[in-house]
Protein backbone atom coordinates (compact mmCIF):
# COMPACT_ATOMS: atom_id res chain seq x y z
CA UNK A 1 0.00 0.00 0.00
CA UNK A 2 1.67 3.17 -1.16
CA UNK A 3 -0.62 5.72 0.43
CA UNK A 4 0.82 9.20 0.50
CA UNK A 5 -0.76 12.07 2.34
CA UNK A 6 -0.84 15.70 1.34
CA UNK A 7 0.07 18.35 3.90
CA UNK A 8 -3.62 19.21 4.28
CA UNK A 9 -4.59 15.55 4.84
CA UNK A 10 -1.79 15.08 7.36
CA UNK A 11 -2.91 18.24 9.22
CA UNK A 12 -6.51 16.97 9.26
CA UNK A 13 -5.41 13.62 10.73
CA UNK A 14 -3.25 15.39 13.32
CA UNK A 15 -6.28 17.46 14.37
CA UNK A 16 -8.33 14.27 14.83
CA UNK A 17 -5.55 12.64 16.85
CA UNK A 18 -5.25 15.48 19.38
CA UNK A 19 -7.84 13.99 21.74
CA UNK A 20 -6.94 10.34 21.12
CA UNK A 21 -5.20 8.37 23.83
CA UNK A 22 -2.36 5.95 23.03
CA UNK A 23 -3.66 2.43 22.44
CA UNK A 24 -0.32 0.63 22.84
CA UNK A 25 3.24 1.16 23.99
CA UNK A 26 6.71 0.44 22.73
CA UNK A 27 8.90 -0.48 25.67
CA UNK A 28 12.43 -1.64 26.38
CA UNK A 29 12.08 -4.56 23.92
CA UNK A 30 11.48 -2.16 21.01
CA UNK A 31 9.35 -3.00 17.98
CA UNK A 32 8.43 -6.63 18.53
CA UNK A 33 6.08 -8.78 16.41
CA UNK A 34 3.52 -8.39 19.22
CA UNK A 35 3.66 -4.59 18.95
CA UNK A 36 3.16 -4.79 15.17
CA UNK A 37 0.27 -7.25 15.56
CA UNK A 38 -1.38 -5.02 18.17
CA UNK A 39 -0.94 -2.00 15.88
CA UNK A 40 -2.51 -3.89 12.96
CA UNK A 41 -5.49 -4.93 15.10
CA UNK A 42 -5.97 -1.39 16.41
CA UNK A 43 -5.71 0.09 12.90
CA UNK A 44 -8.31 -2.37 11.64
CA UNK A 45 -10.73 -1.08 14.27
CA UNK A 46 -9.89 2.64 14.37
CA UNK A 47 -7.94 3.73 11.26
CA UNK A 48 -6.05 6.34 13.35
CA UNK A 49 -4.01 5.31 16.40
CA UNK A 50 -1.48 6.74 18.81
CA UNK A 51 1.41 4.75 20.21
CA UNK A 52 3.32 5.71 23.33
CA UNK A 53 7.09 5.17 23.39
CA UNK A 54 8.16 4.49 26.97
CA UNK A 55 11.24 6.09 28.51
CA UNK A 56 12.80 2.62 28.84
CA UNK A 57 13.04 2.43 25.03
CA UNK A 58 16.66 3.18 24.12
CA UNK A 59 16.46 3.30 20.31
CA UNK A 60 15.58 6.11 17.93
CA UNK A 61 11.87 6.98 18.09
CA UNK A 62 11.78 7.92 14.41
CA UNK A 63 13.21 4.54 13.37
CA UNK A 64 10.72 2.71 15.59
CA UNK A 65 7.84 4.74 14.13
CA UNK A 66 8.92 4.04 10.55
CA UNK A 67 9.34 0.32 11.34
CA UNK A 68 5.87 -0.02 12.88
CA UNK A 69 4.33 1.95 10.00
CA UNK A 70 5.94 -0.17 7.29
CA UNK A 71 5.27 -3.50 9.00
CA UNK A 72 1.63 -2.60 9.72
CA UNK A 73 1.14 -1.17 6.20
CA UNK A 74 0.15 2.21 7.60
CA UNK A 75 1.25 5.81 7.17
CA UNK A 76 3.24 7.72 9.75
CA UNK A 77 1.21 10.87 10.43
CA UNK A 78 3.41 12.45 13.08
CA UNK A 79 5.87 11.98 15.88
CA UNK A 80 5.37 14.34 18.79
CA UNK A 81 7.76 13.76 21.64
CA UNK A 82 7.25 10.13 22.62
CA UNK A 83 3.90 9.77 20.84
CA UNK A 84 3.54 8.25 17.36
CA UNK A 85 0.40 8.67 15.25
CA UNK A 86 -0.36 6.15 12.49
CA UNK A 87 -3.15 6.01 9.89
CA UNK A 88 -4.42 3.20 7.70
CA UNK A 89 -7.76 3.54 5.91
CA UNK A 90 -10.28 0.76 6.40
CA UNK A 91 -11.98 -1.04 3.52
CA UNK A 92 -15.00 1.13 4.32
CA UNK A 93 -13.28 4.28 5.64
CA UNK A 94 -14.92 6.19 8.48
CA UNK A 95 -12.37 9.01 8.27
CA UNK A 96 -12.91 11.01 5.09
CA UNK A 97 -9.71 12.81 4.12
CA UNK A 98 -9.72 16.18 2.34
CA UNK A 99 -9.45 15.66 -1.41
CA UNK A 100 -6.12 15.91 -3.21
CA UNK A 101 -6.02 18.78 -5.67
CA UNK A 102 -4.74 18.44 -9.21
CA UNK A 103 -1.40 20.05 -9.95
CA UNK A 104 -1.69 23.55 -11.35
CA UNK A 105 -0.73 23.93 -14.99
CA UNK A 106 -1.38 20.34 -16.04
CA UNK A 107 -4.54 19.50 -17.93
CA UNK A 108 -6.54 16.67 -16.32
CA UNK A 109 -6.76 14.58 -19.50
CA UNK A 110 -3.09 14.84 -20.45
Amino acid sequence: MALTLTTKQRAYLRSLAVNERPVLSIGKEGVTPEVVLSAEEALAKRELIKINVQKSFEGEIKEAAETVASRSRSVLVQIMGRKITLYRPAKKPEIILPKKKDKVGKPKDA
